[in-house]
C-alpha cells in the first residue's frame, strides 16, 4: 500500500488499458457473473458487463478509478472480504508480485472463486531485459525475489498458461512496454509508473539513464538492439494464468 500511496499519483495516465490485453482477460473470465478484482488499482482490465467487487488498498489508486468503474473497497489480498465462493470469477492483474503474503493471497482467491484469472509475468525475463541488463542491473535482484509466473501456475494448479507479447506501441506502461522505444525512459512520470524503477535506489536509477542518453545520443543503443527494431511483438514473460472451473 505504501509503494502506491507514494508512486500512483498519475498512474492511471501512464498505465491504460489496451485492447490486445482486454479481449485475452475478457475471454478468461468465460461467463462469470460476478468477478472479484484483487489488487484493482484504477480498473485497467476488468470486464464492463458485469458486477465487479474491486478490492484495492491504497487510497492514492482508488481516487484514480473513473466514474463508470465500481466502487473499491480498501482490503489485502491475504484477508478478502468474501465468503467463501461468493463470487464466480477473482482476477488479479500484475499484483501478485506486490502482496507480503503471496501464497495466502492466492489461497483467498480459491476460496472466494472457483475461477482465478491472474497476470503475472517471469521474473527472470525481467531480470534479463535489456534495460535491466545494461543500464540498472539492481533491479534484477528485486525482480529475482518475487514469485514468478511459474510460481504463481504451480500455486493455483493451472489449467491454462497464456502468453501475452507485449506489442511496439503497447498503450499500458507496464515495465518493458517500451522495450522497442528507449527514448521513453527519459522520461520521469513512465519511470513513476513502473514499480521496478519505484523500488530501485534512484541513485542507481539515475545513472542507468544517463547512459542509456549518451547510448541514444550516439546511435550506439539502436546499433546493439538493431534485431529489436525490425519486430512488431516482444516476449516480456507476461503470462495469463487460468485456474478452476467457469460457472
Amino acid at each position: 500500500m505504501a509503494l502506491y500511496d507514494r508512486i500512483g499519483e498519475g498512474y492511471a495516465l501512464g498505465r491504460r488499458t489496451d485492447p490486445r490485453w482486454l479481449t485475452p482477460i475478457l475471454d478468461a473470465l468465460g461467463p462469470a457473473r460476478t468477478v472479484a478484482d484483487i489488487g484493482a488499482g484504477t480498473g485497467s482490465y476488468e470486464p464492463a458487463d458485469r458486477p465487479v467487487f474491486a478490492v484495492e488498498p491504497s487510497p492514492s489508486m482508488i481516487r484514480q478509478r473513473p466514474p463508470h468503474a465500481s466502487p473499491a473497497v480498501r482490503a489485502v489480498a491475504e484477508a478478502l472480504p468474501f465468503r467463501d465462493r461468493a463470487i464466480d470469477a477473482a482476477m488479479a492483474v500484475l499484483t501478485v508480485h506486490h502482496w507480503t503474503g503471496w501464497r495466502a493471497g492466492l489461497a483467498e482467491l480459491r476460496r472466494i472463486a472457483p475461477r482465478q484469472v491472474v497476470l503475472a509475468y517471469d521474473t527472470r525475463r525481467h531480470a534479463g531485459f535489456w534495460f535491466v541488463r545494461e543500464y540498472v542491473p539492481e533491479i534484477a535482484a528485486l525482480e529475482l525475489g518475487r514469485p514468478s509466473a511459474d510460481d504463481i501456475a504451480g500455486e493455483l494448479g493451472a489449467d491454462r498458461v497464456l502468453p501475452l507479447p507485449v506489442p511496439w506501441d503497447f498503450t499500458d506502461g507496464v515495465f518493458p512496454a517500451y522495450w522497442r522505444r528507449p527514448a521513453a525512459y527519459l522520461d520521469p512520470g513512465v519511470r513513476r509508473s513502473c514499480s521496478a524503477l519505484a523500488q530501485t535506489d534512484p541513485a542507481a536509477v539515475e545513472r542507468g539513464i544517463r547512459r542509456l542518453r549518451a547510448d541514444l545520443d550516439s546511435g550506439r543503443w539502436h546499433e546493439r538492439h538493431r534485431d529489436l527494431l525490425a519486430l512488431d511483438e516482444w516476449d516480456a514473460g507476461f503470462r495469463l494464468i487460468v485456474a478452476g472451473s467457469a460457472r
